[in-house]
């Protein structure tokens, strides 16, 4: 009776695992990350007899959770697309409002500030004309500012973005770390021997959280645990160890942001997730449209200047800047390596700026020659030295001191910050130089207007691109750039979701809990159990009719 007893309870046992297991399905139907479970039953060894071999039962194997690796790795890469596209399409969207918008762009403060060129120039002599320019030349200088400074609101906004994820980045891996540790311990524990399916589908939910935040390449291990790589093979976790992220200022401007790997610099090698797509907005959006916008800037104030400046003013004086850059008209914003030995200057040219690039420029010399390179695309050349000598730069000049040595070093910014500085610098409607000629200082020619009409259509003149955009058409630049990028961002962001959608939805398929299918399963197990409590009635029933009959 003990064969039949046994083989029933082991019946009961294994619909009571299945049952707890079914309940555990249900239990986490809405749990993120969660997946189905299913027990796996084997029939128990038999046990031979003259009669042949007479089965002993039931025997729970394992319980498996339904996982596939190649539908995890596409969830994670679909994830991290997605974060990079959307990420990058929600803040260009933020540039291109900025940009585009008549209220807040510069097409409409430029047509003004030339509006009322025209004017002094239909009537240089008229006092009330020469002030309407001189609100229109200050309005337009703090149009200027406000684009520049919204720019560095987003730029804030990204840089606390950045290190948000940054901070995410470091806590997620450290908890992937740790449930690496409690893995390995199950898997090579004998005792264990199974499989800790909860601890697994905590892991993987989340190296997809992290994915969000940076594309990452899963390596598993022999004992159970999952190496993390990111960027071009640098480990994030290994083991129970972890590499630490960190966001530091570049030496030149504390403003960019570069993301370091346990002190080493990775940010041109990080791709995927949301990490990337603000990187990638900063490096092929923000900071383009902001050397556009400051070549603008700088182009408009040296040739406004350039021209202003050969005319008289109403008291018959020389003309004076109207505009300013910063501290001067025509210095050229450069930043010294701290480790230098010399110095250098450099001044806008008027003659050449037409020349200007939206552009940074690093001056370096390696004690034979100058190298000029441009940053939007690393090209170079070379300047013979030695020390001191005059630089002709592209819109710019550059004046060596003699003591520049060797390796010396200087990041040159002739458009990056020209629209923040860019101020006006009259404010008395008669110091507007409107005439070409003059009898001398005290003396003008009140009815001439040579000046004015060439700064009026300074407006409509091709002067930057190296003759080829006119500052409106230049902004227009800007505007149209912008509004591709965020149009293609926005494609590319739709896209990538209906790819996380469709991943979504094959984890779900294989993984996720039905309901239906569980309750069906319940009803099954159910009857099993209840089918082997009667084998164990019965065996009980037969055991006692037998000791009853010996008994007798």
């Amino acid at each position: 009776m003990s064969g039949i007893i046994s083989t029933g309870l082991s019946g009961l046992l294994a619909s009571q695992s299945s049952l707890s297991t079914i309940s555990h399905n249900i239990a986490n139907v809405n749990t993120e990350g969660y997946s189905r479970q299913r027990v796996e039953l084997s029939a128990s060894l038999p046990q031979f007899t003259g009669g042949g071999y007479v089965g002993q039962g039931v025997d729970v194997a394992t319980v498996t959770r339904s996982y596939d690796q190649f539908i995890s790795n596409q969830l994670s890469s679909s994830t991290s697309a997605f974060g990079e596209s959307n990420t990058l399409s929600t803040l260009a969207s933020q540039v291109d409002n900025i940009t585009s918008n008549e209220a807040t762009g510069l097409s409409t403060g430029l047509k003004s500030f030339f509006s009322a060129a025209n004017g002094v120039a239909n009537d240089p002599t008229s006092l009330s004309a020469r002030q309407v320019m001189l609100t229109e030349a200050s309005s337009l200088s703090q149009q200027f500012n406000r684009l520049s400074s919204q720019f560095d609101s987003i730029r804030n906004q990204v840089n606390g973005q950045m290190q948000s994820t940054v901070d995410d980045i470091n806590s997620l891996a450290k908890n992937i770390a740790e449930l690496n540790g409690k893995i390995a311990v199950v898997a090579t524990n004998s005792l264990y021997s199974q499989p800790p399916n909860d601890l697994l589908d905590q892991r993987d939910a989340l190296i997809n959280k992290l994915a969000e935040k940076i594309s990452v390449t899963a390596i598993p291990q022999q004992n159970g645990s999952i190496d993390l790589v990111i960027g071009k093979g640098q480990s994030l976790v290994s083991g129970t160890s972890t590499a630490k992220l960190s966001l530091v200022g570049s030496a030149n401007d504390p403003s960019h942001k570069d993301v370091l790997l346990d002190g080493h610099n990775i940010g041109k090698d990080i791709n995927g997730g949301e990490l990337s797509g603000a990187i990638k907005f900063r490096d092929q959006i923000l900071d383009p449209a902001q050397q556009q916008l400051g070549l603008v800037a700088a182009g408009f104030t040296v040739q406004f200047n350039a021209l202003h400046t050969t005319g008289f003013d109403l008291n018959g004086n020389a003309g004076t800047n109207m505009f300013s850059l910063g501290a001067s008209a025509l210095n050229v914003p450069v930043i010294a390596n701290p480790s230098n030995v010399g110095s250098i200057t450099a001044t806008y040219d008027p003659l050449t700026s037409g020349q200007l690039a939206p552009s940074d420029y690093n001056l370096s010399y390696d004690g034979s020659n100058f190298s000029l390179k441009r940053l939007s695309d690393n090209t170079v050349t070379t300047f013979a030295g030695p020390p001191p000598t005059t630089i002709a730069g592209p819109g710019f000049s550059i004046s060596t001191g003699a003591t520049v040595a060797a390796n010396d070093s200087f990041l040159i910014r002739p458009t990056f910050n020209a629209a923040q500085t860019m101020t006006t610098l009259i404010t008395d409607p008669t110091k507007i130089a409107a005439a070409g000629t003059t009898g001398g200082a005290g003396s003008p020619i009140t009815g001439d207007n040579t000046v004015a009409l060439g700064l009026a259509n300074l407006e409509n003149k091709p002067i930057l691109s190296g003759g080829r955009s006119t500052f409106n058409s230049a902004y227009g630049q800007l505007v149209s750039q912008v509004g591709a990028l965020t149009s293609s961002a926005k494609v590319s962001s739709s896209a990538q979701e209906a790819l996380l959608n469709q991943a979504k939805q094959s984890r779900e398929s294989l993984a996720g809990v039905n309901l239906d299918e569980e309750a069906a399963n319940m009803l099954k197990y159910q009857q099993s159990y209840q089918a082997a409590a009667k084998v164990v009635s019965i065996a009980s029933s037969l055991f006692d009719t037998l000791i009853g009959a010996i008994n007798r």
